[in-house]
């Protein structure tokens, strides 16, 4: 640890130094049975947010209050630290009045903070870079990284006089909330850009290009609409004609008999990718995280065989209806059960595209759902679905304008997310410094 010491301003002190001698660190219950209505609520990992704790904790699960006496060691007091420590190790928080009495799971610890030192200044310092390079150091290898009350006791904190350490926490309370506050507004922004984004889509595959683009293609603007015969479609343009999916492209999924089962599955490179729903995101396809299906298994469906500018869409699962288009494919695809191809399209298939993935048709498609546990919907269904048809032309000039102006919205999110990326590593930054010393937060407070 001495090139740590190198880091900070401060003296280090062992965080098991730092802690109350009566309550050292502990983790909690480790069986704390079923739900106990009216019992002692315990903490887990899952309940909490980094940094703000636990949000519900009239949500948290109880345990008999006879468990929780058997492990009264773990009770957790106003303004003691409770860090998770298994496998989502790092998590922090700082004990509520409302949790007074509550305790912890075997995947939680408790920090008591001793009369010499501040529990936000501590909280910080668990928060800091300083701290998480230690823990993990101390995890690394390990097949499920899990932090043990040994190295977490053994965590060397900067240790300035109590009056100081007031003086940090002060400091950054502050000052990480105002950063989390732009972040917030920026995040608002983000929000408002997708939701631009969603309605300019909905509203061009159902009501064409707007007065002035519509002039730059040729096209007539503000043309006269009629109802369009389904009400959630709303009126169309009255040149439109109205169709149905299945008219205008045949939906093909992998049929039951040419499933596949784990033994079909084989090494990256030794077949073809299996995409399934974690393989599309926001309109696109993600190659990042794989499944790969031995070759006689992709050759035995050659009408689901991926190729590129199809447009696959999820036919079954929690994410039913998510849409994707393929505009490349790097390697030889095909689909797993979950998801259908629309093949032989006889549209733009970009503006097929633009009109499955709109709202107008993902906030119908759960009323189609067959499925009694799993949301499902068949391929006969979707294929009903109804498809405003404008003429072919017409088509790629409604995709080329969304093309252009999703771009435009997706170059703005980009930079607005570069922009929150840069404010956490500031964030990030400023803690680790203050909690070193090497911010004179004295200054700082009157800057």
């Amino acid at each position: 640890m001495k090139e740590l010491r190198h880091e900070t301003l401060f003296p280090l002190v062992p965080l098991k130094h730092a802690v109350n001698s009566t309550r050292p660190i502990t983790y909690g219950i480790v069986q704390c049975g079923p739900d106990f209505p009216g019992g002692v609520p315990y903490i887990r990992p899952a309940d909490m947010e980094d940094e703000e704790g636990v949000t519900e904790p009239e949500n948290l699960l109880r345990t008999d209050p006879e468990i929780a006496f058997s492990y009264r060691r773990s009770t957790v007091r106003p303004a003691d630290i409770v860090l998770s420590i298994g496998p989502s190790f790092g998590k922090v928080m700082i004990v509520p009045t409302e949790l007074d009495g509550a305790n912890l799971t075997q995947g939680t610890a408790r920090v008591a903070p001793n009369a010499d030192h501040d529990s936000r200044f501590i909280f910080w310092s668990l928060r800091s870079s300083f701290c998480k390079q230690q823990w993990e150091a101390r995890v690394s290898g390990a097949t499920f990284p899990a932090l043990n009350l040994g190295p977490l006791a053994e965590t060397l904190l900067p240790d300035p006089p109590p009056a100081e350490q007031r003086s940090i926490a002060a400091f950054l309370d502050r000052e990480t909330g105002r950063v989390d506050r732009l972040v917030a507004k920026k995040r608002e922004l983000i929000e408002r850009l997708k939701e631009k984004r969603t309605a300019l889509i909905s509203r061009t595959v159902t009501r064409g290009l707007p007065a002035e683009a519509a002039a730059k293609a040729g096209l007539p603007a503000n043309p006269p609409l009629k109802p369009s015969g389904h009400p959630w479609l709303d009126d169309i343009p009255k040149h439109w004609e109205v169709k149905r999916l299945k008219e205008v492209s045949v939906l093909f999924g992998r049929i039951g008999f040419r499933g596949y089962s784990t033994d079909d599955l084989v090494y990256e490179g030794e077949g073809a990718i299996s995409m399934s729903p974690s393989n599309m995101a926001d309109g696109v396809v993600s190659l990042d995280k794989c499944t790969w299906l031995r070759w006689e298994k992709y050759h035995e469906s050659p009408e689901i065989q991926v190729q590129p500018e199809d447009v696959i869409m999820v036919k079954t699962g929690s994410t039913l209806g998510k849409t994707a288009f393929v505009r490349f494919v790097p390697v030889p695809m095909t689909v797993n059960p979950q998801l259908m191809i629309f093949k032989e399209v006889r549209c733009s298939k970009r503006f097929l595209f633009y009109y499955v993935f709109s709202n107008v048709v993902q906030d119908v498609i759960p009323l189609h759902n067959t499925g009694s546990t799993i949301p499902t919907m068949t391929q006969e269904g979707i294929g009903k679905l109804p498809f405003p048809h404008p003429p072919l032309p017409e088509q790629a000039a409604l995709a080329a304008y969304l093309d252009k102006e999703t771009a435009k919205l997706d170059a703005l999110v980009g930079k607005v997310e570069e922009a929150v990326e840069r404010l956490q590593e500031y964030r990030t930054a400023l803690i680790t410094s203050a909690v070193t010393g090497k911010i004179d937060v004295r200054m700082e407070s009157h800057a």
